[in-house]
């Protein structure tokens, strides 16, 4: 006699798991086209006013009557602050991450606990660190001294040296999307299959030539995308960069120089956001800088997405495309 078989789970069940499932994953897409949505048309009457021009002009001016509003230097502003810690980051993260590939077992966990920590430390206390420790050193051991020298010759380091401006905002920014960077390098590093670099040691390559010829080539897509994460959240950084950045705003916030005060996008919402009465036009463009603000770190997190992902498809030296 043959047993009947009974089927090793209930399909119904199944069903009801993969609609929850599906569900719960497009829940995210869901939300994030909710916000662009809800930001576009609470921005609507700047869009009315202005138009597209709201995005080349700027004029700041919250003067009821004479109201002007402008969302370049703001951009500008957060461009060149990201741009400038991206410049000072990227090198000492990887740098990093290698240092922590060949440090022995026990040196390694400590490192890695170390990034770790400082990635989780909120960035009010980065601001503040900046603003008490940092600012004062920085402004009598760089500015002052670079200003003095090259500030009647090169229009980069004109101004006054106060330490609230855009350098200043920029170095605290690098230091903090250090940990994040250096990070997501540190797994990505370890993804590269280990033939590679097995082979490498055995052609007797030193410690530079193994990452030179078998790290870097089959990494370095997925640096390049830790490295956008880190530019994502330095696009969005508010707190550390409100605290230092000097916070100008209109055409005195345009980034004409290092040692100039500007103002991020980030940075202009968390000023002005709460004083912005609900009826003007003035809370219309604040929503539209959030708006582009928002659109400007998806763009960036779905390239760093992409470029992870990419590198994570290495399999025995070759990468499946």
């Amino acid at each position: 006699m043959f047993m009947e078989l009974k089927p090793p789970h209930n399909l119904f069940v199944d069903k009801i798991f993969k609609i929850i499932i599906i569900t719960s994953a497009f829940y995210i897409l869901i939300l994030i086209v909710y916000l662009i949505i809800k930001l576009f048309l609470e921005s609507g009457p700047i869009w009315q006013e202005i138009g597209f021009s709201f995005i080349i002009n700027s004029d700041w001016n919250t003067i009821e009557g004479r109201e002007s509003f402008g969302a370049l230097p703001y951009i500008l502003g957060t461009i060149v602050t990201s741009i400038i810690a991206m410049i000072i980051a990227v090198p000492l993260s990887i740098g990093i991450a290698m240092f922590a590939s060949y440090m022995p077992k026990e040196s390694h966990i400590i490192l890695n606990f170390i990034i770790d920590l400082l990635a989780s430390i909120p960035s009010i206390i980065y601001g503040l660190w900046g603003l008490i420790v940092f600012r004062p050193i920085f402004v009598k051991w760089f500015e002052i001294p670079i200003n003095s020298t090259l500030g009647e010759h090169m229009w980069l380091f004109s101004g006054i040296p106060l330490g609230l401006d855009i350098i200043t905002a920029s170095i605290v920014l690098a230091i903090m999307i250090i940990p994040t960077i250096a990070s997501v390098s540190r797994e990505i590093m370890k993804s590269v299959p280990l033939q590679q670099q097995e082979a490498a040691f055995m052609l007797g390559a030193t410690k530079w030539e193994i990452f030179k010829f078998a790290i870097f080539p089959y990494a370095k897509a997925g640096l390049v995308g830790a490295s956008i994460l880190g530019l994502g959240r330095a696009v969005g950084e508010t707190m550390a960069i409100t605290m230092l950045i000097g916070n100008a705003t209109g055409v005195f916030a345009l980034p004409k120089s290092l040692f100039q005060a500007g103002q991020t996008m980030s940075s202009i919402l968390a000023n002005e956001f709460i004083e912005a009465s609900p009826l003007s036009l003035h809370i219309s463009a604040l929503i539209g800088i959030g708006l582009i603000l928002l659109l400007f770190a998806i763009c960036i997190n779905i390239i760093a997405h992409v470029l992870v992902v990419r590198m994570l498809k290495v399999r025995e030296g070759l990468i499946n495309i």
